[in-house]
């Protein structure tokens, strides 16, 4: 069900900055915000529309996290790590707080929704101001505007994103490139995994509204669109009618102006032949594949509730390629999952040796409460888990940098992106395969579709010469 945003969002919008204005007025000094932001591209994006909201109630948005009036940080439950970081920034704020009692501090996102978490924010962390979930960013400035009325902690969670809410804008992060949200939620409740319960059941966006959007950011100036769920491949079904993810990329590949659609992220047991095909007649479709497999091992999969085989998964890589020969793929391996023997991390093995996948984001398993796989049988030590990951990130990076150094002397489209972070003379940008190249040229290219020809190659980057 679509939603606009209410008449609630902007009189509250007009309060906070109306104090805002009156601050810049008697001080001279206009008030700041700063987005702390964790995890997945999802997050990022909701960073984008957080900040847009900010903005509107008159904050400047700064750099220096130690500068601003207001900090927000946006959480992610995924990794542990993660969650450690957030609860060692929150409470290291207690301090700042009580030295600059009209600092605001709010918490949100993946985090925010799981209740055990929540409520040890809200116990030991009374300094923090909002807190507030995944699906009512909109609520933001009523939230605020009620706690700067009641000057006391306010919390507000929704259970489910059963109403999506059109119209909230962003503060893109790229002038070039932009993220685009089609569907949110997840269905698939992996055992290991939080999204389901932090992100809510699967809805997708009607796709007049996803156009719409795409069709404004191609007005902009806009040449990259990176389309964002939890699992793209099942976007249409719950629209109620026969439209699906294929169908959606057929018609983003018509709008002028575009020049690049990438997607993220896929789930194996949805990735249909239809979609697949689409890789030999959409144009603008990149030459890249994110296809996570989490694990080589039947056994492991199965425990995982990821609901395809090793050969299925084998069966598709197979298809893809018939379609599209020297297409990218990438994908996530998790290791050290509950119950994963000796045996079935060398099926991982041989499955990354057989796939020479162009890239893994390879992970140690972490307990997730709430997952079934916090109470496994057979959980496994650190050592082995750590052990294991070096062992397979060993083989990864020897199959990456050989794919890397087979497009030597090619000419290759680049995204331009940025100045090189390791050399001031050279920009960075990204391949259709969503590789990195560094090359000689400046700052003027930012933005721009360039042809460069590929003349080194290194693990995680390549080198390049400007055609």
């Amino acid at each position: 069900m679509k939603q606009n945003i209410d008449k609630n969002f902007w009189d509250s919008i007009n309060k906070i900055k109306e104090k805002n204005d009156e601050y810049y007025k008697r001080t001279g000094k206009q008030k700041t915000s700063f987005i702390r932001t964790y995890g997945c591209q999802m997050n990022e994006h909701d960073s984008e529309k957080i900040s847009w909201i900010l903005e509107l109630m008159g904050y400047k948005p700064t750099t220096e996290e130690s500068e601003a009036d207001f900090l927000i940080y946006n959480t992610c439950a995924i990794r542990e790590n993660a969650e450690l970081k957030v609860y060692g920034k929150v409470g290291s704020l207690k301090t700042i707080k009580e030295q600059n009692p009209n600092l605001k501090i709010a918490v949100c996102g993946c985090m925010m929704q799981l209740d055990e978490i929540r409520e040890t924010i809200e116990k030991k962390h009374q300094h923090v101001d909002v807190i507030f979930g995944t699906h009512n960013i909109d609520k933001l400035p009523i939230l605020f505007n009620k706690h700067l009325n009641e000057d006391r902690p306010i919390i507000d969670i929704l259970e489910d994103n059963l109403d999506l809410v059109e119209g909230l804008n962003n503060n893109r992060e790229s002038d070039y490139k932009a993220y685009v949200n089609i569907i949110f939620g997840c269905n698939n409740f992996c055992t290991y995994c939080v999204v389901p319960y932090t992100r809510g059941r699967e809805i997708s966006r009607k796709p007049d509204d996803i156009l719409e959007e795409i069709k404004e950011l191609a007005k902009n100036g806009y040449k990259e669109i990176m389309l964002l769920g939890q699992n793209v491949n099942s976007y249409g079904k719950t629209l109620n009618n026969d439209y699906s993810f294929t169908d959606l990329l057929t018609d983003i590949n018509e709008i002028d102006g575009i020049e690049r659609i990438r997607f993220m992220t896929s789930h194996p047991k949805d990735l249909s032949d239809e979609l697949i095909n689409a890789y030999g007649s959409l144009d603008k479709l990149s030459n890249h594949l994110h296809l996570p497999i989490q694990s080589g091992s039947n056994n492991v999969l199965k425990r995982m509730n990821r609901n395809y085989t090793r050969e299925d998964y084998l069966e598709k890589i197979k298809k893809i390629r018939e379609v599209k020969p020297d297409i990218s793929i990438t994908t996530d391996i998790m290791v050290g999952f509950p119950g994963e023997t000796e045996e079935d991390f060398k099926d991982t093995v041989e499955l990354i040796k057989e796939v020479e996948f162009d890239f893994v984001y390879n992970f140690i398993f972490s307990l997730r409460e709430g997952t079934k796989a916090e109470n496994m049988d057979n959980q496994l030590s650190y050592e082995v888990k750590h052990k294991r990951f070096e062992k397979l990130s060993s083989e990864i990076n020897q199959i990456i940098l050989k794919n890397n150094e087979k497009l030597i002397g090619k000419e290759i489209r680049v995204l331009v992106e940025e100045l090189s972070k390791n050399d001031d003379n050279k920009m960075s940008g990204r391949t259709d395969d969503f590789k990195i190249v560094h090359f000689q040229g400046d700052e003027s290219l930012i933005g721009k579709m360039v042809l460069v020809e590929i003349t080194g190659a290194k693990t995680f980057s390549m080198e390049g010469k400007l055609i």
